[in-house]
């Protein structure tokens, strides 16, 4: 029985750490059946160097020893494919498997081989010897079979030029020079055709016998596990050989029985491996989490936190610089010596060439590397031959000749040439810098847009970025200010690129060791992440700092007016604004976020007059037309409206919310087909905005195109199965329906991923009602209340059901006082009516004629009757019993083609309002009648 000191010890052996689900997919292969189809066989492990490749493979040894199976490991020491067989053979038996047959046959190739050797080297008589130098005519060149013939030749070694270690070492037409000559001495020393057939092609000789020696072995084991370790660089002359042992069984079949592990920083060949993929388990190692990278130096009783941390700062959590800087214990943190020159040296191992290694380490200073760069970093002439070469390296990701170094390589290489050569550091950033300027002001040049319009365009904000991290890394705190203006510019423009800009200070302040810098970096993202609260700090933070001109502090007043505003903080935006326009008489969105703000306080003129003032300034804002569009909408004033977002939409006509606002008011006059154009334009400009979707669903449904509503709504909710916002529109359309279970469904959906807003508990309040459930919708109507308590919409709601249930009282608790323009104005004063003239007081005709006058006034039509002008400027004459207005009134609603759900909801509201206010039955009767006559079918 093994006890838990010996699981403990097998866990902890050789200081192994993490990667337990690789760990455990390879243990379920091994203890998987082998005849198991499903199971896995050829497993390609691949990471940057030092990520922890070895080691896992080793530790994979260890396992599948522990498991009873033999096992072979090939590392970077073997050349070509007879050496990898030779390693693996070699191994095995040691391992206690029988290998004769193969050693009796390679001892033969390696006599065979020495014997060509000197049958190729002597002279022939021919005048093989001869040459320029020899005054004589050079011999023919080369017959096409002469070259094939030496090809073989070399393939069969692996060392083709452009397949192996060698490329470019060994010329085929060279050697194809004295291909006859060969084919005369082989003939002439090897009698036996099968010898000079070993010479010629081992592979073809050597690789059954080897396939025959790794059956058996897999018949007496149960298992063989062969390793290839630094496949980056074996690949190369073992990748054709052994996907022709492994998956065409070209040599014989190999058993079920055996396993194979590739490792190595690059993909597999696509050219050798492609019709092969879905046989390969690929495994891409990532570097230490930090809880791992804690868990190794926990193991090398290393605990103190400071130095704990600058070990974990420094390695990057790269597994091999962990173990590096673990292995001396250091005491403190002084004690922790930097890896990088260690690090370099391992990801350029294979790299001999002093040029290029050069230009690989000037190449990672910038953030993305492409080829005009590439040629300023090393010259025009040899710039284009290191980026096709650097595009080849395993630790750079090319993207359509976009590149980009891997984080743990580049950091290293950065952090030794700032310690090598400060000056050089700074240098090469500037002049990296000045590219990145001259590439932006050559584009610019001859161009008016204003510099709020480049900051549109995202390749100019690109190279203005790159341009700030060199400048940020050559002098860090002179560039300082500059970066910080840049930094409100960016979120000026979108939160995305504030995200980027802040994710590159920080990587700036980190890339050339400045605190100061990374510091604002990284406020700036956790700001990001705690929302509006944290950009707010971040903005007053920077107007603290002191490192901004006026103008930059006016755009921070402004930008941070902008936060106050969006929670409808009025005075302190107002004030904000008042600052940034003290400093920056001309700020435009200053003048734009103080009239939205005294909008909102319902200062209607003043608002009008900042908009105005602002369009002045500049003419092009759309965002100036925008913001005065929706003031208009709110005064009632909907053909100003319309025109400012119809200008908004010319000057900004790739943007959706001002077609989207337009849509929308058209939709609530009833100018459904002007609605459903705007809305088919925002789809287009936006097909994976869910709400893009939902809004047209909402004007496919009032025009009781149901088919179409729904399934805009059903494909809102495909794009974000968690947008609220989709299953609330798409409620309504199934309450449209009379389908009370569906909508339910979805609005149970809404409450649980928002909780905490109002308006989905009201539209489940308004589904229940509909059900006559008015407990359950009256306890829905309470939460919504609770969570809007100032929200006049909610309190109607519940002041009818109020009503509905006799609570006339609490009805006009709610109801009551009647407050300043909301969207329930006109509603309200119909619902007082209806309750006092059910309770007998005096007064239900004023509120009557009141409800009719905004009605009247306001021609804006909602998804209910209530909030349809037409239907309740029919219902108001009815209920004051002036029949002929009502006729004249229900020819009107006729005229506007209601679908039939709204009919029906007209013809129950006439109902009720027989019941309520006591109606004669004639007049009605002739009304109902003209109503069954307008239903369809």
């Amino acid at each position: 029985m093994v006890s838990r000191r010996d699981l403990i010890r097998r866990r902890r052996r050789d200081g192994f750490v993490g990667r337990r689900s690789e760990l455990s997919v390879f243990r379920e292969s091994l203890e998987c059946s082998p005849e198991d189809e499903a199971a896995d066989f050829f497993f390609h492990v691949r990471g940057p160097g030092g990520v922890g490749k070895t080691t896992l493979v080793r530790r994979w040894e260890a396992i599948a020893g522990e498991h009873g199976a033999a096992t072979a490991y090939v590392g970077d020491a073997v050349a070509d494919a007879v050496e990898a067989m030779e390693t693996i053979i070699g191994q095995l038996a040691r391992q206690g498997h029988g290998t004769k047959e193969f050693d009796k046959a390679l001892s033969a190739y390696r006599q065979r081989c020495h014997e060509a050797e000197a049958a190729t080297t002597a002279p022939q008589g021919d005048g093989a010897s001869q040459g320029a130098g020899s005054g004589e005519r050079p011999g023919p060149g080369p017959s096409p079979g002469s070259v094939v013939v030496s090809q073989v030749g070399l393939a069969g070694l692996g060392l083709v030029p452009g397949a192996g270690p060698f490329v470019g070492a060994v010329d085929p037409a060279q050697v194809a020079l004295g291909a006859d000559r060969v084919r005369a001495a082989f003939a002439a020393r090897f009698r036996n055709r099968d010898d000079a057939q070993m010479v010629l092609s081992p592979l073809q000789v050597l690789t059954p016998l080897f396939v025959r020696v790794v059956e058996e072995a897999a018949q007496r084991a149960g298992r063989v596990v062969l390793f290839f370790d630094t496949y980056e660089y074996t690949g190369a002359f073992l990748d054709v050989w052994l996907r022709d042992v492994l998956i065409e069984a070209r040599y014989g079949e190999l058993p079920a029985g055996v396993m194979v592990v590739a490792a190595g920083q690059s993909r597999l060949s696509p050219t050798v491996w492609s019709d092969h993929l879905d046989l390969v388990h690929e495994l891409e190692l990532e570097i230490f989490t930090e809880a791992e990278a804690r868990q190794l130096l926990a193991a090398r009783e290393i605990r103190d936190e400071q130095v704990i941390e600058v070990i974990l700062r420094l390695s990057g959590r790269l597994p091999v610089l962990v173990h590096l800087l673990a292995e001396t214990r250091p005491a403190t943190a002084e004690d922790v010596g930097d890896p990088s020159g260690t690090a370099v040296e391992r990801f350029l191992r294979w790299e001999n060439d002093p040029a290029r290694r050069a230009a690989a380490l000037a190449c990672a200073l910038p953030l993305e590397l492409d080829e005009d760069i590439c040629r300023l970093l090393n010259g025009e002439e040899g710039g284009a031959e290191v980026f096709d070469w650097l595009r080849q390296r395993p630790f750079v990701t090319d993207r359509s000749g976009r590149c980009r170094y891997h984080d743990v390589v580049r950091d290293a290489m950065l952090r030794l040439q700032r310690a090598q050569s400060p000056r050089q550091w700074q240098q090469q950033h500037t002049l990296l810098a000045e590219a990145c300027a001259q590439r932006r002001l050559r584009e610019e040049q001859g161009d008016d847009r204003t510099p709020q319009q480049w900051w549109q365009e995202q390749w100019w904000r690109e190279c203005r970025l790159q341009e700030t991290y060199h400048r940020l890394c050559a002098h860090p705190h002179r560039a300082l200010p500059a970066a910080l203006a840049e930094l409100l510019h960016a979120y000026a423009h979108s939160p995305v690129t504030l995200r980027r800009w802040a994710q590159t200070l920080y990587r700036a302040g980190c890339d050339t060791d400045a605190p100061d810098v990374s510091r604002w970096g990284h406020d700036a993202l956790a700001a990001l992440e705690d929302g509006r609260d944290g950009i707010a700090d971040v903005l007053s933070s920077v107007l603290a700092s002191g490192k901004l001109d006026s103008g930059g502090r006016a755009l921070a007043y402004a930008l941070r007016g902008r936060e106050r505003r969006d929670v409808r903080d009025v005075e302190p935006a107002l004030a904000d604004y008042a600052a940034a326009l003290d400093l920056e008489p001309h700020l435009v969105r200053a003048h734009v976020g103080r009239a939205w703000m005294q909008m909102w306080k319902g200062c209607y003129d003043d608002a009008l007059a900042g908009f105005a003032r602002a369009i002045e300034l500049a003419p092009h804002s759309a965002d100036a037309y925008l913001f005065r569009g929706t003031t208009y909408t709110v005064m009632h004033r909907y053909d100003e409206a319309l025109a400012d977002y119809t200008r908004a939409i010319e000057l900004a006509p790739g943007a959706t919310v001002p077609r989207s606002n337009r849509g929308g008011l058209y939709a609530r006059l009833g100018r459904y087909d002007e609605a459903l154009a705007d809305y088919h334009r925002v789809v287009a400009l936006a097909p994976g905005r869910p709400s893009s979707h939902s809004d047209r669903g909402r004007v496919y449904a009032r025009t009781g195109r149901f088919e179409e509503a729904l399934a805009d709504h059903d494909h809102a909710v495909e794009l974000d199965a968690h947008d609220v916002w989709a299953y609330v529109t798409r409620s309504a359309t199934y309450r449209y329906l009379g389908r009370f279970e569906e909508a339910l469904t979805d609005l149970d959906r809404a409450i649980e991923l928002k909780p905490d807003h109002a308006w989905p508990y009201v539209d489940r309040g308004e589904t229940r009602r509909l059900q006559g459930r008015y407990e359950a919708a009256l306890a829905d109507l309470h939460r919504a209340v609770e969570l809007a308590p100032g929200d006049a919409w909610t309190k109607l709601h519940r002041g009818r059901l109020y009503r509905l249930l006799g609570r006339y009282d609490d009805a006009l608790s709610d109801l009551l006082p009647q407050e300043r323009s909301d969207p329930a104005n006109a509603w309200r004063p119909y619902e007082i009516a209806l309750v006092w003239r059910v309770t007998n007081q005096p007064g239900w005709e004023a509120q009557l004629v009141r409800s009719e006058q905004l009605y009247r006034a306001d021609p804006i039509e909602g998804f209910t009757s209530r909030t349809d002008p037409s239907a309740m400027l029919f219902l108001i004459p009815c209920a004051l019993q002036d029949w002929a207005k009502a006729e004249q009134a229900l020819e009107n609603f006729l005229r506007t083609g209601p679908v039939t759900v709204r009919l029906r909801e007209t013809m129950n509201d006439l109902e009720e309002a027989v019941t309520v206010f006591c109606l004669p039955s004639e007049p009605v009767q002739l009304l109902r009648r003209r109503m069954r006559q307008a239903m369809p079918g």
